[in-house]
């Protein structure tokens, strides 16, 4: 890695730049963003011991209204965990199991002939919906991936000619395992590229393996999401979702953004560079991680929390590095050390 520049961190500026911010006072309410945010993070974790990475990052993509890709081995809490997410929200739920048989007229809808008014009239398939759960998004072929590219960058589908707009909020989590690649089809980049962030579910420590059995051990319930309140209506949310637009960005931070995206462009690890979609995706990301914080302006340390999961999807290793074990995320970690911190 000797073709990095070596790291010019001023880590003191960053500080004193969060310490200049912090004197003001805040322009933007966002204290009962914050406290419905804890109350759903209390819900959840009723059920879920840990796994805090995922949440976190399931609640800014749903302060962003951008759409999650959660990858992780089997019985890592991925689905259940989206699933008590959409139950602590006033929301409509789906749920699609994507198999290697299912058409595209099983998730949009198809058209059916009416005996009554004698003509075809389209009957919705389970896509439209407020927060749609598609599990193993990688079992169907291309065919089927096709048929979520308008209804994921547009937030509409057109069928026979005509459009179906999808009701706020929208949201789609999709989970993957990324080891068992029997019957699964890898999803191409133009979809990848429609997801606002790719979490890494990694496995439990000694701690929270203990305490996921006993809350096994000592639950009387047989479904464990019936515990699950909701807290959040659907107004709340898109109010929440406009909240988060209007957080401050200094032009320092927007041009870190444009710095780093840059860097993945030109750096000789990667074969494929991030595109502009990448950078609209982090300045969003990086705002909803400062509402997360309770502050209604960016700071560097967002916009590093938010790379990963914003970029790590969105390029591609090239060959040779990939087969000296090299990952996306260290590239990733050693672009965000070679660009000095704005000041």
């Amino acid at each position: 890695m000797d073709n990095f520049e070596n790291p010019n961190l001023d880590n003191q500026a960053a500080v004193d730049l969060e310490k200049k911010e912090g004197d003001f006072q805040s322009r933007i309410d966002m204290i009962e963003l914050r406290a419905s945010l804890e109350k759903v993070k209390t819900e959840i974790a009723k059920v879920i011991v840990g796994q805090e990475d995922m949440i976190e990052h399931l609640l800014a993509a749903l302060l962003s209204n951008g759409h999650v890709l959660i990858e992780g081995v089997p019985g890592v809490a991925k689905t259940i965990t989206a699933k008590l997410l959409a139950k602590t929200i006033d929301v409509d739920f789906s749920r699609i199991q994507f198999t290697p048989d299912l058409m595209p007229s099983d998730i949009l809808g198809t058209s059916v002939f009416s005996v009554k008014n004698s003509e075809f009239e389209f009957k919705k398939g389970p896509i439209f919906s407020n927060f749609v759960l598609i599990d193993e998004i990688n079992r169907s072929p291309a065919k089927t991936q096709s048929a979520l590219f308008e209804v994921m960058e547009e937030r509409q589908i057109t069928m026979d000619g005509t459009r179906y707009t999808m009701d706020e909020p929208f949201l789609v989590v999709a989970t993957q395992n990324p080891i068992e690649h029997e019957g699964t089809y890898r999803l191409p980049e133009a979809q990848l590229d429609r997801f606002l962030f790719k979490i890494n579910v990694r496995y439990p420590n000694l701690e929270q393996e203990i305490a996921i059995i006993k809350n096994q051990h000592e639950s009387k319930k047989e479904d464990k999401t019936d515990v699950v309140e909701r807290v959040i209506t659907a107004q709340q949310l898109k109010n929440y979702q406009q909240l988060v637009k209007e957080i401050i960005v200094e032009s320092q931070l927007i041009e870190y953004i444009a710095k780093i995206i840059i860097n993945t462009r030109e750096n000789q690890f990667l074969y494929l560079g991030a595109s502009p979609r990448a950078s609209l995706a982090l300045l969003t990301a990086s705002k909803a991680f400062a509402a997360l914080r309770g502050r209604d302006f960016v700071t560097p340390e967002d916009i590093k929390e938010a790379s990963y999961a914003v970029l790590r999807h969105r390029v591609i290793v090239s060959p040779e590095r990939e087969m000296e074990g090299l990952t996306a995320d260290e590239i990733i970690r050693q672009i965000l050390e070679g660009i000095e911190i704005p000041r």
